[in-house]
């Protein structure tokens, strides 16, 4: 997907008035900046990302973050450089990801500090756990002893009787219409204690006694000789004048459910800033992809489960023999039968077909119902100047055959001019619940990412980071 471009050409002479009104109407159009105010409608921002890592999943030793694209609603915009004041937006402190493989969530990483690998952006930080909510705990059961199946009879209280005469025993005015048993004659009854037996006031408080010791109030004068006779060695502890108006940015670490992603937090200051761990393109360096969206989306995995096993190995078996050709393995012939006295003989077994290094294959259904879409990628066993590499995206046609929608071919010698198309994974990168697939175009020196979205019987390109003719695949 591209921008739009606005091209205007005059084919004839046109009034100064014309000409100046279409003028400014070219100019309006141009006009990048946002003049309309946001309402409720308006859609939310919604970032990709790959993150990269050496080490344990959730625990890397060496991480970065490459962003890829920021959808604005309407069109794909490059994360490298989108809204750079001086980092993009897709990088600022405070942003958190949704880190995910196959279409779930396997953490989450939050944006510590943002800096430039050969001329792009990456952002640097911590890969955390994805919050889940704690099991509330279970009522008790208690048992009242009721039984909706028991027929035998039941027992109420009786409710108190309003007109009950006052020397009966009861408080009509609190007992009225509440249940309770009926008064005992024998039971003594606590009386209120009289004004005239308490001299300070107080109608509750029991009666005097003179050898009961007495708490008093400590007045001025005694807090502040005990103040003076504390220990002045002894360890005081002190509210930190600091955790209300820290400046450094740690309080922004906090997972909170509500707070938005994607968005622009509070100047970090002098936080602590996570310094660059992951240099280069290592062997063990893994990618998975990463989300930031302001609106909580379900899940979608992108696994594809066949109706039958064996349509699977079918359909790789058939993939494979197609990277073979691509790369020049050609299965050597069977060695050629000779006349023996044996009357039974074995037969010559069929040779081993050539080997696939590094062969990746992965079946995703990118929509509900749209059926699988295959991708196969792996590369020649030879050394690292003579090897070649192949990518096939494929998807079952209505014979049951292989049919290829895209193939790459590329090796060593010729990397800058045709990359080899590593797959990262599946991701939803248009918010509408269709996934694309996601590559990595690696040269000998430089790499892009590419989005795939496969529709109808073809693979189209929809995005590269970057632009230029670097990572055209072939046929574009």
């Amino acid at each position: 997907m591209s921008s739009r471009m606005f091209k205007a050409s005059f084919t004839r002479p046109t009034s100064f008035a014309v000409a100046l009104v279409f003028t400014a109407a070219v100019a309006c159009a141009q006009y990048p900046g946002q003049v309309a105010k946001k309402t409720k409608d308006s859609p939310d921002l919604r970032a990709i990302a790959v993150l990269e890592w050496t080490g344990d999943e959730g625990k890397p030793k060496t991480s970065r973050l490459v962003p890829i694209t920021v959808y604005d609603g309407q069109a794909l915009q490059d994360g490298n450089v989108y809204l750079a004041r001086p980092q993009p937006m897709a990088l600022a402190g405070g942003v958190e990801y949704q880190l995910e493989k196959n279409g779930q969530p396997i953490g989450l990483y939050d944006i510590k500090n943002a800096g430039q690998e050969q001329g792009l952006w990456v952002g640097y930080g911590a890969w955390k756990p994805t919050p889940s909510a704690k099991p509330a705990a279970p009522k008790p059961i208690v048992d009242d002893g009721f039984d909706p199946n028991d027929d035998k009879p039941v027992l109420h209280r009786k409710h108190a009787d309003a007109s009950a005469k006052p020397g009966s025993g009861t408080d009509s005015s609190s007992n009225t219409g509440s249940a309770g048993p009926a008064p005992d004659p024998d039971r003594p009854t606590l009386h209120k204690k009289t004004g005239s037996d308490d001299s300070s006031g107080s109608s509750t408080s029991p009666a005097a006694d003179p050898d009961r010791p007495t708490l008093h109030k400590k007045n001025s004068d005694d807090a502040a000789s005990s103040t003076q006779s504390e220990d002045p060695n002894r360890p005081v502890l002190h509210k930190s004048a600091s955790s209300a108006n820290s400046s450094d940015g740690e309080h922004l670490n906090s997972t909170d459910p509500d707070r938005p992603k994607l968005l622009r937090g509070k100047p970090t200051g002098k936080g602590v800033d996570v310094l660059p761990s992951l240099m280069g393109i290592p062997a063990d360096m893994q990618q998975a992809v990463a989300v930031s969206d302001a609106k909580a989306r379900p899940e979608h995995p992108w696994n594809y489960v066949w109706a039958n096993p064996d349509d699977q190995e079918k359909m790789k078996k058939a993939l494979e023999d197609m990277a073979r050709d691509a790369l020049g393995l050609r299965t050597p012939p069977p060695p050629t039968k000779r006349v023996s006295a044996k009357l039974h003989a074995k037969p010559a077994t069929a040779p081993e077909p050539p080997a696939l290094v590094d062969e990746r294959f992965r079946v995703f259904e990118l929509a509900y119902g749209s059926g699988a879409t295959m991708v196969l990628s792996a590369r020649t066993d030879a050394p690292a100047a003579q090897q070649k590499f192949v990518t096939i995206i494929a998807q079952p046609d209505l014979y049951g055959n292989a049919l290829v929608l895209l193939k790459s071919v590329t090796d060593n010698a010729h990397l800058d001019e045709t990359p080899r198309m590593r797959l990262v994974d599946a991701v939803d990168a248009l918010a509408d619940n269709r996934g694309e697939l996601l590559f990595e175009l690696r040269g000998t020196t430089q790499r892009q990412f590419a989005l795939y979205r496969v529709l109808r019987g073809t693979a189209e390109k929809i995005f590269v980071t970057g632009g230029g003719e670097y990572g055209v695949a072939p046929g574009d």
